[in-house]
């Protein structure tokens, strides 16, 4: 960072509170029409529809290797789930008003690798093997996907190798995925990611390869390594758009959710998202679909640790990924292990700042709190990354100068929905969970 720039934001407010790891809610005071900000984004409402259509394609040959993709054949899915006693207790601790309805989103339990890069990381790594085998005459358009499931399939995919820098659960999805299809892959885990999401993926045939630093080295890591090999892929968790627009597809999906549920979402009952941030691809992408399905009726709100607040440190100083927090001085040591990230995506930060509308950090005390409070009050079991968003309600509810700002009024926060995006938490150990369960800081 220039040596001016840093001096600048030596004595910035908010930077400040940053470095002392305060919990913080910022919001851009200035408000962008949702059409100006979807067109900034560079991809369009049918590149969603042509991911939504490439699961499809594939979802005969997922419910036949994944037994637990059976019912739902083969739709990677994950319900909404309405939370009363959590939204009361919650409501009771933080002093907050019961106004509105508080659901949550698990995608903490989608099926094949238990979070949310089960969207983007397994759509990536299906679009890639759809490529391969189209453009080696091994697949015709209007095969059935069923037969990736077959011997000369997997020694195709034998010659290739998929590579991936991660802090845990995006390595989790493609390796499962990767390892099913017959691909060798190789995992760059940081400092930062569970031990048993290395050994689940060890267990599976997978290359892990650890480094004592962070997300960031894991990453540059993995991408030389996949330079050197022209056979090797390798996935990009800040700078894919083909990651993105997996997420994407949920933001849209939620649309049909809501109606199954008789929740209305227009000008009088607007719907507030809360999702937990890392590199910012998956709640960029979710965004996105969202947008696309309730244009200015939808409010998404970033949650990040307080030790590793990338997203917010970016958008806020517009360097976006030209400034990390280890440049403010903060440690991007964390629990919330997923969202151990010290530098945001610039291709998230700068497509998405002018569609979110606010951004939350919290402490890891108040993630273990909570996913202890949800977990008594709901009987729901979450990582504590998963459950960062909740405090962003809090401040939705109270902060009556955002309320002005994006002009919320008394009546539109009694009908507002809130949906927590859980995040992970599906395929964590029970000696694991237990340990965050009796956690006190």
């Amino acid at each position: 960072m220039m040596s001016s720039l840093a001096s600048a934001l030596q004595h910035d407010q908010l930077i400040n509170a940053l470095k002392h790891y305060q919990e913080i809610f910022w919001y851009p005071p200035e408000i962008k029409d949702c059409e100006h900000g979807l067109n900034g984004v560079g991809l369009r409402r049918a590149d969603i529809e042509d991911a939504e259509q490439r699961l499809t394609r594939f979802a005969p040959y997922l419910a036949k290797v994944f037994t637990e993709l059976e019912a739902s054949h083969g739709r990677i899915e994950s319900e909404m789930v309405s939370i009363p006693n959590m939204q009361k207790h919650a409501c009771a601790t933080l002093n907050l008003p019961t106004t509105g309805q508080w659901w949550l989103k698990k995608d903490s339990h989608l099926p094949i690798s238990g979070s949310i890069k089960a969207r983007g990381g397994i759509y990536e790594v299906l679009a890639h093997a759809e490529k391969l085998a189209l453009e080696a005459g091994l697949l015709q358009p209007d095969d059935d996907y069923t037969i990736f499931d077959s011997a000369p399939f997997r020694q195709f995919f034998a010659q290739h190798q998929i590579a991936v820098g991660s802090t845990g659960n995006l390595g989790l999805s493609i390796g499962i995925m990767s390892a099913k299809l017959g691909f060798r892959v190789s995992v760059h885990m940081s400092a930062d990611a569970r031990q048993w999401k290395k050994d689940k993926l060890r267990s599976l045939g997978v290359n892990v390869v650890e480094y004592a630093s962070d997300y960031g080295v894991a990453v540059e890591q993995g991408r030389k390594a996949a330079e050197n090999d022209p056979l090797c892929f390798f996935i990009d968790d800040e700078n894919s758009k083909t990651l993105f627009l997996g997420y994407a597809v949920a933001g849209l999906r939620l649309k049909q959710q809501l109606n199954d549920h008789q929740i209305k979402v227009d000008a009088a009952h607007p719907l507030f998202v809360y999702l937990p941030c890392g590199v910012g691809g998956g709640p960029g992408g979710v965004s996105f679909g969202l947008k696309h399905a309730f244009g200015e009726h939808v409010h998404c709100i970033f949650a990040e640790p307080t030790h590793s607040p990338c997203m917010l440190l970016g958008v806020y100083t517009g360097l976006h990924d030209q400034i990390s927090v280890q440049d403010i001085g903060l440690d991007n040591h964390t629990a919330a292990d997923g969202l151990a990230v010290g530098r945001a995506s610039g291709f998230v930060g700068r497509a998405m700042q002018d569609l979110i509308d606010a951004y939350v950090t919290v402490s890891d005390t108040q993630l273990f709190q909570f996913i202890q409070l949800l977990n008594q009050t709901e009987n729901i079991q979450l990582e504590p990354s998963a459950i960062a968003g909740l405090l962003g309600i809090g401040h939705v509810l109270q902060n009556q100068d955002y309320q002005r700002v994006r002009q919320l009024s008394d009546s539109q926060l009694k009908n507002a929905t809130h949906l927590i995006w859980a995040t992970g938490g599906g395929m964590v150990p029970s000696d694991e969970m237990a340990k965050y369960l009796s956690m006190h800081s």
